[in-house]
């Protein structure tokens, strides 16, 4: 890990792959990483169709939950979407690290408009102008063309896009290895350790 990413915040919106961020968070909680936690009403109803997770909107109560579900975690806050009061609102504050994922095209489309119209776009708007690591982990086939311009803006804007492509050199059985592969994917464009996955030729 790089010492001077230790503050992540991690965000789940209203595209398919909740899983992803929930294994994300499982790893990075094992570690000492300061985690702030921002779902949208989307990634809320998303998480729920896809998992049988439902945790409530409001912040301090979905904190309890997803302290909970990961086993009594204390280093992790949710902040609600709409809260731009949140230190990770503040440039000044800026974390170490942003992951959008899953990230939805509608998502990739505010940011790179520029918009901060919730809490997650601000965040997001952050990481960009302080030049701080941003990660965006679209997951949508196939894409339209305004969706590659949008990605393509981003990516020159400074964003890491990295799509939740799974690969199969590494054979994987279930799809907890295929998980694996784009969580370690993540984890690697954050500098951090793991061993969720076979490397190519080792």
């Amino acid at each position: 890990m790089r010492p001077d990413i230790k503050n992540i915040v991690v965000i789940m919106t209203g595209a398919s792959g909740s899983v992803y961020g929930l294994r994300l968070l499982e790893i990075l909680l094992q570690s000492d990483h300061k985690l702030a936690l921002l779902i949208s009403d989307a990634g809320l109803q998303v998480l729920k169709y896809e998992t049988g997770i439902d945790w409530d909107r409001d912040p301090a109560v979905q904190t309890r939950q997803v302290r909970k579900h990961f086993n009594g975690a204390n280093n992790i806050t949710c902040y609600a979407n709409d809260d731009f009061f949140a230190p990770i609102a503040s440039g000044s504050a800026a974390p170490d690290a942003t992951v959008i994922v899953p990230c939805s095209m509608g998502t990739v489309g505010r940011v790179a408009a520029g918009l901060s119209g919730s809490l997650i776009e601000r965040v997001a708007d952050v990481a960009l102008k302080e030049r701080r690591e941003l990660i965006m982990v679209p997951r949508e086939t196939p894409f339209n063309q305004i969706h590659l311009e949008n990605l393509l803006k981003l990516s020159r804007a400074g964003a890491h896009i990295l799509p939740a492509m799974p690969a199969f050199y590494q054979k994987p059985e279930t799809l907890a290895d295929m998980v694996d592969f784009v969580v370690g994917k993540i984890l690697d464009a954050l500098k951090v350790k793991h061993d969720l996955y076979q490397r190519w030729g080792q």
